[in-house]
């Protein structure tokens, strides 16, 4: 019997069923022979430099990465060079935008230009300007929010601001979060409502409303939003509806979060999911979404999704038990590789494909099976086999063991745990099984477990059962 696990099944405290998502694996659609997909390990984060405080965000600008560092304007050089630019103040997410001339960032409220060719860093002092909350360019002028304006510089002069082109998202009266450019069209993100403006110049507020792309939920937060193939990802709802994960554009929002996503997000009050980051990385044909939750990032997979025809999603988490907030941050790619920031830490760190471990420490990872079921008769479960990639191990000299235990009722108590040996390293013959796994009456869950030492894919687990018929 084959048995899938991409993702599996259990029940909670209510006797309602739940999805249960792989952590620290990536199903990746393939066809291997055995399977139509696998689950592989999750890159891993290594230390490439440290920065000079808390990481707050990042860009690329012309192929060089800038970042938020603790109260610093940071230069991130190809060979892990820092160099201070500037300070700008704050302890808080920071928002970027960039044209011809100037690289922009709101942090504290203020906005600070650093001139990509004067080599200078600036703070508007225009008292026209008030309270950045969130900066974005498009058209020659830089567009600002104060959470109830949206304020434009001049064209000839972005430390300018001129209070006749001030403009609002009206349609609703809630407060605007963050500004994203979308199609070349500024759009106001707000909590229950996102409208999108058109550049038709003039000498006032130069944007108009596209009252056909007016969408009637907004983000929850500042930066739970972001562009995501070619829409808007964002976290947030409607008047009157819980928060749950959606894509918009042209006037239309279509939900990808799945029941046991919404079910998650609602463990957590709208002020902790308002600090909530969502962002986006394209990497080797998957096409990540990434919500950063206090305690995991859900991750989904548009390119997965499509070829699975359903929606792909699993967690990453630091934690050695696979529970845990996952510790990377503002992905920007840059000098051929992905650099991240610690958000606990002054670290800065780049994705290593070759390990699983993060910061270098080891990570847990599992996955579970949906129901073994044996249309209502009992089974012996002779034999359980990993069938997948073995072999590939961190440490030479380790022999790194695989966990697995099982539930016979729906995932609420587990039998106690069986060990295999996941293999030296090089040692690709090793089959990874269990043999003499207790019996079931009608229906088990079977679980797997280990650490980031075991390095492995898996795409499929063949169970040799022998029923019991009754």
């Amino acid at each position: 019997m084959r048995v899938p696990i991409l993702n599996g099944i259990f029940s909670d405290e209510t006797s309602d069923y739940r999805t249960s998502y792989p952590v620290n694996m990536v199903p990746v659609p393939k066809k291997t022979g055995i399977s139509e997909g696998y689950l592989k390990p999750a890159a891993g984060i290594k230390s490439f430099t440290m920065g000079t405080g808390l990481d707050r965000g990042g860009i690329n600008v012309n192929g060089i990465c800038y970042r938020a560092s603790g109260s610093k304007l940071i230069r991130v050089d190809a060979d892990g060079t820092i160099v201070i630019l500037g300070e700008i103040g704050g302890i808080d997410q920071c928002s970027f935008a960039y044209s011809f001339d100037n690289l922009a960032i709101s942090s504290n409220g203020d906005l600070f230009y650093w001139n990509l060719t004067a080599l200078t860093l600036t703070q508007v002092t225009d008292v026209d300007l008030g309270v950045c909350d969130y900066i974005a360019w498009l058209d020659g002028y830089f567009a600002s929010t104060d959470g109830e304006f949206i304020i434009v510089s001049d064209l000839n002069n972005p430390l300018s601001f001129n209070p006749l082109k001030y403009g609002a998202s009206e349609v609703m009266p809630d407060p605007i979060l963050s500004l994203l450019v979308l199609r070349n069209q500024l759009v106001a993100m707000n909590r229950y409502s996102m409208e999108s403006f058109d550049n038709v110049g003039g000498q006032f507020f130069p944007f108009q409303r596209i009252d056909g792309a007016y969408i009637q939920r907004g983000t929850v937060g500042k930066f739970a939003n972001c562009i995501y193939e070619e829409q808007i990802a964002f976290l947030g709802g409607g008047v009157n509806e819980p928060v749950a994960i959606w894509l918009g554009i042209n006037g239309e929002s279509r939900k990808i979060s799945s029941r046991e996503i919404d079910i998650r997000l609602q463990n957590f009050s709208e002020e902790v999911l308002s600090k909530v980051i969502v962002e986006a990385r394209v990497e080797r044909s998957h096409r990540f979404l990434y919500i950063h939750l206090p305690n995991e990032t859900l991750v989904f997979d548009a390119s997965a999704t499509d070829k699975f025809e359903e929606p792909i999603w699993f967690s990453l988490s630091s934690g050695i038990t696979g529970f845990g907030a996952y510790l990377a941050r503002n992905f920007v790619w840059a000098y051929d590789k992905w650099i991240v920031g610690d958000p606990v830490s002054n670290a800065i760190g780049v994705f290593d494909f070759s390990s699983g471990d993060n910061w270098g420490k080891k990570v847990g990872w599992r996955f579970q099976t949906p129901l073994i079921y044996n249309e209502s008769n009992g089974a012996i479960i002779w034999e359980l086999e990993l069938m997948g990639v073995s072999g590939n191990v961190q440490n030479p000299e380790s022999n790194p063991q695989i966990f697995t235990d099982y539930s016979v009722d729906k995932g609420v108590t587990w039998s106690v745990p069986k060990a295999r040996s996941a293999g030296r390293q090089g040692k690709r013959e090793v089959r990874i099984n269990w043999l003499q796994n207790g019996a079931m009456n009608d229906q088990r869950i079977q679980r797997f477990y280990g650490n980031s030492d075991a390095h492995l894919s898996f795409s499929a687990l063949e169970v040799r059962v022998e029923g019991l018929y009754t």
